[in-house]
């Protein structure tokens, strides 16, 4: 499998970054909210997988988890799909190359994210709410334990859990970047969610889904959502524009420049 070195999946990153802001709004939100609900189904997945386990497996019911919910990030990144924690880092990184503007950047985050939302509460509602998938038996037990898990964090606590997030997120996005087969792509960004999922990070798409799935059932409420969608955000802006995105246009601006990037 032939892949890309990191000076040069920058460039790539770069190139991402600017058509990402070049799609027309119609197709910004319909890809947007097809990657809302790509992660939405694999969270979805990961719940079935490990919601009947027996308590004694203890952790090994998170990596159980981790190795089937990285379907959402496949799904985006080969089937087609916009997710906002992805472009934190390849929009970022394109205006950091001074080829897209500010207000490109933003507009870009801004519907993406509403378009995510959209396709999270689609998933949450009608397969995990109508049909139940997460509103039965050790499922609903389990949808309520992790939104918990998600909410019981401090502001503080949340914002440094998602840069965690986003930092490994991004990197699955960048390792991805540098494989031109499916097999290396699908290997690359395996590794890193499996391993925030594993971890429990805080995701802003994948609380999207959780969060108003345990809504529906009944439990928290909107005000306790906004409260943890809020600093997962910033959390998440730092961990994939700070941490990956500058990070390595800092590191290979000057191989970007000598290319005319």
């Amino acid at each position: 499998m032939s892949f890309h070195v990191p000076g040069k999946i920058a460039g790539i990153a770069v190139e991402v970054g600017v058509q990402k802001t070049r799609l027309s709004l119609p197709t910004m939100l319909m890809l947007g909210f097809l990657g809302g609900a790509f992660i939405s189904l694999g969270f979805l997945l990961d719940i079935r997988v490990i919601g009947n386990l027996p308590p004694e497996w203890g952790s090994l019911s998170n990596l159980l988890g981790g190795i089937v919910f990285p379907l959402g990030l496949i799904l985006v990144i080969l089937a087609g799909g916009e997710l906002i924690t992805g472009n934190m880092m390849s929009v970022s990184i394109a205006f950091y190359a001074r080829k897209i503007t500010l207000k490109q950047l933003l507009n870009n985050w801004f519907w993406v994210t509403l378009a995510n939302f959209a396709g999270a509460l689609f998933v949450a509602y009608l397969f995990g709410h109508v049909v139940g998938l997460t509103e039965s038996g050790p499922y609903l037990a389990k949808t309520v334990a992790i939104a918990q898990s998600k909410l019981h964090d401090t502001f503080g606590q949340t914002l440094i859990s998602a840069i965690g997030c986003n930092w490994l997120v991004c990197l699955a996005i960048w390792i991805s970047l540098g494989a031109d087969d499916i097999i290396g792509k699908v290997v690359g960004m395996w590794f890193p969610i499996m391993a925030f999922v594993a971890i429990g990070f805080q995701h802003v798409v994948a609380n999207m889904f959780v969060i108003p799935a345990a809504i529906f059932a009944g439990h928290f409420s909107w005000i306790d959502f906004i409260g943890n969608i809020v600093p997962a955000f910033i959390g998440n802006v730092i961990g994939g524009a700070v941490f990956v995105g500058f990070a390595y246009f800092f590191s290979f601006q000057k191989s970007l420049q000598e290319k005319g990037i």
